[in-house]
């Protein structure tokens, strides 16, 4: 294939030495016969118009547009190119990279860009949340509390799983409050309390934190996991049986997975509500509803099934039932 690359990298996020990237990727492309372009982002808040300006240059030459940063830079970028014609690929420069390790992509430059050059595109489905699409999950409640308390933690102290752990016992040792939602999943209304609404739609993760929704998310589903209303010491024990792939088998936890979820807050006069998608953080208008986009990403990745989840699999089931 001789289709050319244009790659948005996102210089206010990531890891590594941001300069490094710009060469890498001339060299790669130059060695293997392909042209490339370089999108450079400056400010956050520039990503989503260079972005739009990068699908708009490979749309005519029927190029791959490539995102290079975190979950949150590859969010973005999918969001423009969802839709355009366009095939997407990735360079992972983030801290936890859930995207690109679900779908076997190298975290290391080196194989990223020699499956960037070398591979298919794979069609992927990606949630929806109102109209925003997300690749790894969305939340709300105490969720982007914790994602806020991690990036600020990030500024501090540099980006780390260890920093995100530390941010997260931080928060939830602050205390939180319960939510009072309305959801309606499978045409049936309920109102529930919760600290926390998550749906997931990277089945490593699922896998990771012992939800046993992944093979639902396989199949074109999206995973729901809400907490009953617990105190601090409960709240941690549960971070713990998260890290160690049990989170599913509590009985505080409700799992599911779905097609598609309404939810609307039952706080007197609520019109917008706190979400995260793919690690940012924002206000959105209720209702919410979550589905499964209607348009497949055409993503850059090597075939079957990545290494990392059948290692993960392979750990479950050859574990007792917790």
């Amino acid at each position: 294939m001789t289709c050319p690359l244009y790659v948005v990298f996102n210089r206010a996020s990531g890891r590594g030495n941001r300069d490094e990237l710009g060469p890498a990727v001339e060299a790669a492309c130059a060695a293997a016969g392909r042209a490339c372009r370089l999108f450079p982002v400056e400010q956050p808040g520039q990503l989503a118009a260079v972005a739009r300006d990068a699908v708009r240059e490979a749309q005519p030459a029927r190029g791959i547009v490539v995102a290079a940063g975190g979950d949150g830079t590859i969010n973005c970028v999918a969001q423009a190119v969802l839709g355009s014609g366009c095939r997407f690929g990735v360079l992972p420069r983030g801290t936890f990279n859930y995207f690109a390790r679900t779908h076997g992509i190298p975290a290391e430059l080196d194989g990223a860009l020699r499956v960037l050059l070398t591979e298919d595109a794979v069609d992927v489905r990606v949630g929806r949340l109102n109209e925003r699409i997300f690749l790894v999950n969305a939340s709300l409640g105490l969720y982007p509390e914790l994602l806020e308390e991690r990036e600020a933690w990030k500024q501090q102290f540099g980006r780390s799983r260890l920093v995100a752990l530390a941010a997260g016992i931080k928060t939830l040792l602050r205390g939180h409050r319960s939510l009072r939602l309305a959801i309606e999943l499978g045409g049936q209304r309920r109102e529930v309390r919760t600290p926390t609404l998550f749906v997931g739609n990277n089945a490593l993760q699922m896998e990771q934190v012992g939800v046993p929704q992944a093979p639902a998310i396989d199949a074109g589903r999206l995973a729901g996991v809400m907490l009953q209303p617990v105190g601090r010491g409960t709240m941690l024990a549960l971070l713990a049986r998260g890290a160690f792939g049990q989170l599913g088998a509590a009985d505080q936890v409700l799992h599911f997975d779905f097609d598609r979820l309404t939810v609307q807050a039952r706080s007197f006069g609520a019109r917008h509500i706190k979400v995260a998608t793919d690690g940012e953080v924002f206000w959105m208008p209720l209702p919410l509803r979550f589905d499964v986009a209607p348009h497949a990403l055409p993503l850059i990745r090597p075939p079957g099934l990545a290494l990392e989840r059948a290692q993960a699999q392979a750990q479950a089931a050859a574990e007792p039932d917790a």
